[in-house]
Protein backbone atom coordinates (compact mmCIF):
# COMPACT_ATOMS: atom_id res chain seq x y z
CA UNK A 1 0.00 0.00 0.00
CA UNK A 2 2.94 2.52 0.79
CA UNK A 3 3.99 1.92 -2.58
CA UNK A 4 1.22 2.66 -4.36
CA UNK A 5 0.57 5.76 -2.20
CA UNK A 6 3.73 6.63 -3.32
CA UNK A 7 3.39 6.06 -7.06
CA UNK A 8 0.50 8.40 -6.73
CA UNK A 9 2.93 10.90 -5.61
CA UNK A 10 5.20 10.26 -8.33
CA UNK A 11 2.19 10.15 -11.12
CA UNK A 12 1.10 13.44 -9.83
CA UNK A 13 4.65 15.21 -9.89
CA UNK A 14 5.10 13.62 -13.31
CA UNK A 15 1.37 15.00 -14.74
CA UNK A 16 0.13 17.20 -12.23
CA UNK A 17 -3.86 16.52 -10.63
CA UNK A 18 -5.71 14.72 -13.41
CA UNK A 19 -9.70 14.76 -13.53
CA UNK A 20 -10.46 12.32 -16.72
CA UNK A 21 -13.84 11.32 -17.10
CA UNK A 22 -13.96 7.62 -15.65
CA UNK A 23 -13.81 6.20 -19.17
CA UNK A 24 -10.35 7.61 -20.20
CA UNK A 25 -9.36 6.10 -16.54
CA UNK A 26 -10.43 2.81 -17.34
CA UNK A 27 -8.52 2.85 -20.51
CA UNK A 28 -5.12 3.98 -18.29
CA UNK A 29 -5.89 1.69 -15.83
CA UNK A 30 -6.63 -1.36 -18.64
CA UNK A 31 -3.06 -0.23 -20.44
CA UNK A 32 -1.73 -0.92 -16.77
CA UNK A 33 -3.18 -3.88 -16.58
CA UNK A 34 -1.79 -5.21 -20.02
CA UNK A 35 1.57 -4.21 -18.63
CA UNK A 36 0.98 -6.05 -15.45
CA UNK A 37 -0.11 -9.08 -17.60
CA UNK A 38 2.94 -8.96 -19.93
CA UNK A 39 5.20 -8.65 -16.71
CA UNK A 40 3.88 -11.43 -15.35
CA UNK A 41 4.29 -13.75 -18.46
CA UNK A 42 8.13 -12.64 -18.81
CA UNK A 43 8.16 -13.71 -14.82
CA UNK A 44 6.32 -17.18 -15.66
CA UNK A 45 8.70 -18.05 -18.33
CA UNK A 46 12.17 -16.70 -17.43
CA UNK A 47 12.46 -13.40 -19.58
CA UNK A 48 11.55 -10.98 -16.48
CA UNK A 49 11.78 -10.46 -12.25
CA UNK A 50 9.28 -10.77 -10.03
CA UNK A 51 10.18 -7.69 -9.11
CA UNK A 52 9.19 -6.24 -12.50
CA UNK A 53 5.86 -7.85 -11.77
CA UNK A 54 5.53 -5.91 -8.75
CA UNK A 55 6.17 -2.62 -9.96
CA UNK A 56 3.67 -2.76 -12.60
CA UNK A 57 1.27 -3.84 -10.44
CA UNK A 58 1.80 -1.22 -7.61
CA UNK A 59 0.93 0.95 -10.90
CA UNK A 60 -2.56 -0.35 -11.30
CA UNK A 61 -3.28 0.13 -7.76
CA UNK A 62 -1.85 3.48 -7.97
CA UNK A 63 -3.93 4.15 -11.13
CA UNK A 64 -7.09 2.42 -9.65
CA UNK A 65 -6.17 5.13 -6.90
CA UNK A 66 -6.27 8.37 -8.38
CA UNK A 67 -9.71 7.37 -10.38
CA UNK A 68 -11.17 6.94 -6.88
CA UNK A 69 -9.27 10.38 -6.00
CA UNK A 70 -11.18 11.85 -9.22
CA UNK A 71 -13.92 10.69 -8.42
CA UNK A 72 -14.13 12.37 -5.00
CA UNK A 73 -13.09 15.68 -6.74
CA UNK A 74 -15.82 15.85 -8.76
CA UNK A 75 -13.97 18.11 -11.07
CA UNK A 76 -14.23 15.80 -14.51
CA UNK A 77 -16.70 16.56 -16.90
CA UNK A 78 -17.79 13.95 -19.77
CA UNK A 79 -16.19 14.55 -22.99
CA UNK A 80 -17.96 14.26 -26.38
Amino acid sequence: VADALSERVRQDRKWGEQNHDPFTYLAILMEEVGETSQAALEARFGKGTIEHLREEAVQVAAVALALVECIDRAKWTWTK
